[in-house]
C-alpha cells in the first residue's frame, strides 16, 4: 500500500500533468483549478488541499517547465566537448524543447498571464539556469572581447558570479538574445507557415558569429 506522502506525490504529479495539457489546450490565462479538478475526477474543494489557488499552480508549472527546459540544455551540453560546441548544443537543445513544447514555451516567454506575478524566489533560480549555464561555459573558456562603450555590465557580472570581461558578457548577451528571439519568433509563427530560412540552420549562424567574436572558433 502506499504511504500518504507517495499518494500526495504521485496526485501532484497529476495535477502537473493535467495543469500541462490544459496550457496546450486552453492557455495559460484561462487556467482554472475547478477544471483540473473535473478531469482528475476530484470535486474541486479536493483539489485545494494539494494545490491552494491558481496562481500556485501556474508556479509550479513555470518551475517544472524552467527544469524541464533546463535538464535538456544541460544534457545536451555535457555530450559537447568543446565549448563552442557546448552552447550551440544548448542552443539547439533550447530551441529542440521549445518547439515540442509551445504551450510551456509560451508559459515562460510569452505574454505575461493576466493577474499573475511570478514570485522570484521560486522562479528566478530554475528561470535562469540556461543562461547560468552560457555564462559559466564562457567563463570557463576564457572568452574576452574588446568593451562596448557605455555599456555597464558589472551587476550582470556580480549575480552571475563570473569573471568574464564587458566585451565577453556583451556578446554572452548577444548568444542568449538569439536564442530566446529567434526561438520565440518561430514558435509563436511570426516566420510563417513557410519560413524563407531554416530557423534551426539561422540559429546555428547566429550563434556561432557571436562565439566567433569571442574567439571560440573551434
Amino acid at each position: 500500500m502506499p504511504t500518504r506522502a507517495e499518494t500526495r506525490a504521485r496526485t501532484e504529479q497529476r495535477i502537473l500533468e493535467v495543469g500541462r495539457d490544459h496550457l496546450a489546450t486552453c492557455g495559460a490565462a484561462a487556467l482554472s483549478l475547478r477544471a483540473v479538478a473535473r478531469d482528475l475526477g476530484l470535486v474541486s474543494s479536493a483539489v485545494y488541499r494539494y494545490v491552494d489557488s491558481r496562481d500556485e499552480l501556474l508556479t509550479r508549472l513555470l518551475v517544472d517547465a524552467y527544469d524541464e527546459l533546463a535538464d535538456a540544455a544541460e544534457a545536451a551540453h555535457a555530450r559537447a566537448t568543446t565549448p563552442r560546441e557546448q552552447v550551440l548544443a544548448v542552443a539547439r537543445a533550447f530551441r529542440a524543447w521549445a518547439v515540442a513544447e509551445p504551450a510551456r514555451y509560451a508559459l515562460l516567454y510569452g505574454s505575461p498571464v493576466p493577474g499573475y506575478a511570478a514570485p522570484a524566489e521560486r522562479t528566478s533560480g530554475p528561470g535562469t539556469r540556461v543562461i547560468g549555464l552560457l555564462l559559466t561555459t564562457l567563463d570557463g573558456a576564457g572568452a574576452t572581447a574588446p568593451a562596448p562603450p557605455g555599456l555597464d555590465l558589472s551587476r550582470l557580472r556580480e549575480e552571475a558570479g563570473v569573471a568574464l570581461d564587458d566585451g565577453a558578457l556583451r556578446h554572452a548577451l548577444g548568444v542568449w538574445t538569439t536564442i530566446v528571439g529567434l526561438t520565440s519568433l518561430e514558435v509563436f509563427g511570426q516566420l510563417g507557415p513557410d519560413p524563407v530560412v531554416d530557423p534551426a540552420a539561422l540559429l546555428d549562424v547566429q550563434v556561432a558569429d557571436s562565439l566567433d567574436a569571442l574567439g571560440l572558433t573551434s
